[in-house]
């Protein structure tokens, strides 16, 4: 399988947005584990979202780390799904506490479509505006200057340079998580016309976070994964990636700029 996929993409710099070329995105998709009980009645035991390729190595490497013992066997037609060998353990779901990146409750964009009730419409934001929202963010970030071990995550209104609210944490999700829940703390906020800014590339759960929370645009430092930008794509969520200085690359939703293309 391909560790890349081709997407296209548009990138706005100083001459302005260019026309749509194609880029190598990092491949992500969702990878499920199954078993069975004591009873026989077949079990999820996880959804991995990963870069296809060595799948079983993954698997044996996350149930070792899960206290799982036993091997996997893929499903006959669809590698995406593999089964563990042996039973489950009865109080496995007490006890679990998932240490994989990348553990989430929707393995598909169908799912989310099912979750999701769609996004209103969105103002136009000016890429220049978008390309200099990580340097905003980044001046709020008084972990990572201590400890250079923090992502942040923030929420910006359009045209504002100051965030709405900022948040880090040593996972680039629980950071996203804690703008969600502040932004959920107050009804009375335009969600669909703020922007989600994080410290970090965006895979399928940052936007799938930023379609469930009704956020309509999301701006990384980092890249955009294939599943990120087909979800972004899909729900009509503007996503810009490598947004540094003057320059960002814009992955889905560059209908939503305001500029001449």
């Amino acid at each position: 399988m391909p560790l890349n996929e081709s997407w296209p993409v548009r990138r706005f710099g100083p001459a302005g947005l260019d026309a749509p070329v194609d880029d190598l995105l990092a491949a992500e998709e969702p990878l499920e584990l199954r078993g069975l009980d004591a009873a026989g009645q077949e079990r999820p035991l996880a959804v991995l979202m990963r870069t296809p390729g060595a799948d079983r190595e993954l698997l044996r490497g996350w149930l070792h780390a899960e206290g799982l013992r036993g091997d996997v066997a893929p499903h006959p037609e669809n590698p995406n799904l593999w089964f563990l060998a042996g039973e489950v353990p009865p109080d496995y779901e007490a006890r679990h506490a998932s240490s994989a990146c990348g553990i989430c409750g929707s393995g598909s964009i169908e799912r989310l479509l099912l979750r999701s009730g769609g996004l209103p419409l969105r103002p136009a934001l000016d890429p220049a505006w978008l390309a200099a929202l990580p340097e905003q963010l980044r001046a709020g970030q008084s972990g990572f200057a201590a400890s250079g071990g923090l992502h942040g995550a923030a929420l910006f209104a359009p045209g504002r340079n100051t965030p709405l609210c900022l948040f880090e944490d040593i996972g680039r999700h629980n950071a996203a998580d804690k703008v969600v829940g502040w932004a959920l703390d107050r009804p009375a906020l335009d969600r669909p016309g703020s922007v989600l800014v994080l410290s970090s590339r965006l895979g399928y759960e940052i936007a799938q976070k930023a379609v469930l929370a009704e956020i309509g645009a999301v701006v990384g430092v980092g890249a955009a994964t294939t599943l990120a930008a087909q979800t972004a794509q899909a729900f009509g969520v503007l996503l810009c990636g490598f947004a540094r200085g003057d320059r960002l690359t814009v992955y889905a939703g560059a209908e939503r700029l305001a500029v001449k293309s």
